[in-house]
Formats: structure tokens, sequence, C-alpha cells
């Protein structure tokens, strides 16, 4: 199993905490570190400073060698894909391949309110992000194209320079069965879903591998992610602790170990978590990005790093 860390970035992300999350990353054996792309505090609290998504992994880019970094992931109503695929095509070049553009339909209505974009009905929402992926699967051909479809028509499109090996590498996120998992059956190199539980987790890898089949793809040509929350601690006390902050970034965290638990979220001593993480590798989990709400817990980030990844990697 695969671990990186994720941080919600419109919730308090300065350069000076992002610095130092892209060194504990590299340095304590993360595969990656990845962050989420929205424009202000999920709810409501425009005062959090908020780094700029794609100028911020620019600098992930410069400034590691190993780990793989990415969005998790670009709502498709903030940006064109020609946009897109221009900025994740920069970056692969700039990291040797090392991005992952991560791809959504968005969702948040307040920030969409809040800045003036439009925010389309959810079946558009789903059409446009189809009809984004395969653009920029179009574009990593080589040669010039011409794609005819809504929204996002290619006339003799090309752009260079091409993905450094062969083409970038897609996630798309999400959870919806009917069309989420149909476009990520098409179109992704991996799916990324959050907040479900085993049994559910289990449901959507049965239904993403139907979608495969009806479009004559092999299912584990798809790497399958989790991003999940995290508190962990040496003891009881340290675990209250942990989860208090998190609440302190998202009151809509369960108050307690029993709550987090019941939302199937990782939570408890080391090995605790370890157990927990290899219930989730047994339902099919092979990535797993760490949601680590309070920015400034280096002290978790190596917690983990000490005593749960030598048991999981």
């Amino acid at each position: 199993m695969r671990v990186g860390i994720m941080i919600e970035g419109q919730e308090g992300l300065t350069w000076e905490r992002w610095l130092r999350l892209m060194e504990a990353a590299e340095d304590m054996g993360y595969e990656s570190l990845c962050r989420s792309d929205h424009l202000t505090g999920l709810f409501g609290d425009a005062r959090r400073p908020s780094l700029e998504t794609w100028t911020s992994l620019t600098a992930v880019a410069m400034r590691t060698r190993r780990i793989r970094f990415g969005p998790v992931v670009s709502p498709i109503t903030f940006y064109h894909p020609a946009l897109l695929a221009k900025m994740a095509g920069a970056l692969d070049a700039l990291s040797d391949g090392r991005i992952d553009l991560g791809l959504g339909g968005g969702w948040n209505e307040h920030e969409h309110n809040m800045f003036g974009i439009a925010l389309p009905p959810m079946k558009e929402r789903l059409d446009r992000l189809e009809c984004a992926a395969r653009y920029i699967r179009a574009l990593g051909v080589g040669e010039p194209v011409t794609l005819e479809q809504p929204y996002y028509p290619l006339r003799k499109a090309e752009t260079h320079p091409l993905p450094t090996h062969g083409r970038l590498r897609v996630v798309i996120g999400g959870r919806g069965e009917k069309r989420t998992l149909r476009i990520a059956a098409e179109f992704a190199d991996e799916w990324n879903v959050t907040r479900v539980d085993r049994a559910g987790f289990r449901q959507k890898r049965e239904v993403l591998a139907t979608h495969c089949a009806a479009v004559r793809r092999d299912p584990e040509t798809i790497a399958r992610s989790l991003m999940i929350p995290l508190a962990i601690g040496r003891d009881r006390a340290d675990v209250a602790q942990r989860i208090a902050a998190a609440r302190a970034i998202f009151p809509q965290m369960p108050a307690d170990e029993a709550g987090w638990r019941a939302a199937s979220f990782l939570v408890g001593t080391p090995a605790e978590v370890v157990e927990s993480l290899r219930e989730w590798d047994e339902a099919g989990v092979q990535r797993v990005l760490l949601q680590m709400l309070d920015q400034e817990d280096l002290a978790a980030i190596e917690l983990f790093a000490r005593h749960v990844l030598p048991h999981v990697k």
C-alpha cells in the first residue's frame, strides 16, 4: 500500500506551512503530497490563508525530487481543460512525470457563489467532466487532433512538450456509480474516493469493474485510492487532542473516537491504525491519502511515518 499526505489548502495553508509539509513528506518516506483545490474555506471562513493551487504545486515540483503530487481534485468548473492540460504538462516536464492530474465535477456551492463562478446542474457538470477528460487524453497523442463533442471541441489541436512518460496520469475523484465511475473506467489511471466504509468501497469497486467491462478495459489498470482523515496518538489522550484539533478546523468532524470509527476514519494508536489500514488493503485500496486537517501537526506525520509506514508499505 502506498501512503501520501493530503492537505486542505483553503483552510489556513501558508507558504511556511507548505514548505514544511513538502520537506516532511519527502524526508519521512511518504509516497506523495496532495492538496485540495478550493478558493475559500469550505464552511464559510474566508479569512484563513488559502494558497492558489497550481502555484503551490509548482513549488512542490521544484522543491522535491521523489514524491508524487497533485490536486485532489481540480474542479472542471474552475478551469478550461486546455489550461489544465498545459499546466499539468508543464509540471510533468518540471518534475520528471511526478504529477497526478486530479479531476472532478465541482461541488461547493458557497465558493462558486462567492466568486461568481457558474455551478451548473449535476448532469451538466458530469457531462463537462467526461468531455474534459476526453479532451485532455486527445491532446496527448502528439499530433493535430480534431474532437467533436459538446462544451470542449478540438480543431486540429496539439500541445507540446508531450508528457514525460507517455501520457499524463489522470485521477478521477468521486463516488457516483452511474456517471463518475463510468468516466473513471474510460479515462482514469486512478480512481479516488472519500467518505466511504469498507463495504461501500467494495461495492463501488465492483461497479467500476462493470463499467470497465463495458469499455473493454481491465479494471486492474486503474489504481484505487482513498482519502481519509487521520487522528493518531500514542495514547487515548493524545488521540483526543488530535480529534479536537481537527474539529477546530472542520467542526463537522465526529467529536470522539467512537464517532471517527463509525465514520470509518483512521483513529487510534499506531497499532490500531496499522490494523485499520490492513482492512482497507483487504478491501482493495492501493493508495491512501491521509487527510491532515491540522497543518501544523508535523508530530503526527512523524509518528505515522515511524510506527505505521514500515508495516504497510
